[in-house]
C-alpha cells in the first residue's frame, strides 16, 4: 500500500472574489480523484485569516526515498539489554531514608 500525506494550500484574505473563484476552480481541477479535499478558514484578527485547503496525495519519489530510510531501518531489540535489566532488578536497593523523611513538608 502506498503511503499518502496531507498537503496544504493557503489563500490569503487579501484576494478579490473573482481571483478566489479562479484559484479554487484551478485547485479543484488539478486534485486527484481520491484527494479528499477540505476547505477551512483559519487564523484570527491579529495575524490575519486564511482559507486553507487540505488534501491527501501520494508521496513524491524524493519523499518516499527519505521515508524509506527511516521506516525501513528498524533496529532489532538487543537481548543483552533485557538480560542486564533482569540482573539489575535482583540487586537490593535501599534509599537510606525512613518513611518520615520522604514526606513532603509545606513551607509557607
Amino acid at each position: 500500500m502506498a503511503r499518502r500525506v496531507k498537503d496544504f494550500i493557503e489563500i490569503s484574505d487579501y484576494t478579490s472574489l473573482d481571483t478566489l473563484i479562479n484559484v479554487l476552480t484551478a485547485v479543484r481541477d488539478n486534485l486527484p480523484e481520491d484527494a479528499e479535499p477540505e476547505l477551512r478558514l483559519r487564523g484570527d484578527d491579529v495575524f490575519g485569516r486564511r482559507l486553507t485547503i487540505s488534501y491527501l496525495r501520494e508521496l513524491t519519489s524524493e519523499e518516499a526515498e527519505c521515508d524509506a530510510r527511516y521506516t525501513g531501518g528498524v533496529v532489532e531489540p538487543d537481548s543483552g539489554i533485557e538480560e542486564l535489566r533482569q540482573k539489575l532488578e535482583k540487586i537490593p536497593f535501599d534509599r537510606g531514608q525512613s518513611e518520615d523523611k520522604r514526606r513532603i513538608r509545606r513551607v509557607a
